[in-house]
């Protein structure tokens, strides 16, 4: 099924709407710092969003501190959100989680979420989210 509103730009043009580091991150693969990013501890309700193009991607009712040092959650609002491909890169197989709208790097899906839940553990960039607080969602 064809992804609607797909967000199509160039590679100058992302560099100049993101900042160095999301662009790093989000269109080049990187990955931030543990324990760096704004929401690693972020309690608050609401949404979180794709940085880049706005698409909604995570609940803070699934977000958990999994003591990686990344923002982690054990589900996505709805699995055609985001994409999942194979990660041979740094000499690990990894999951990788990619925006399906815009298709930014967002980080990596694994197996050692909390285990009453779904067992998985989305391991997101806080470079890549932008949250959205429950009030203004009303």
């Amino acid at each position: 099924m064809p992804v609607m509103n797909r967000v199509t730009k160039t590679d100058a043009q992302w560099h100049k709407e993101l900042t160095e580091e999301q662009y790093r991150v989000l269109r080049m693969k990187g990955t931030e710092p543990p324990f760096s990013g704004t929401y690693a501890h972020t309690k608050g309700g609401g949404t979180y969003r794709c940085v880049a193009c706005g698409n909604e991607l995570f609940s803070s009712d699934t977000k958990y501190d999994s003591g990686s040092g990344w923002p982690s959650f054990w589900d996505v609002i709805d699995e055609g959100k985001v994409e999942l491909h194979d990660d041979t890169s740094m000499g690990m197989v990894r999951t990788e989680i990619v925006c399906v709208q815009c298709g930014s790097h967002l980080g990596h899906l694994f197996d050692d979420g909390p285990q009453d839940k779904t067992g998985k553990r989305y391991c997101i960039n806080s470079v890549a989210l932008d949250l959205k607080p429950k009030k203004e969602e009303d």
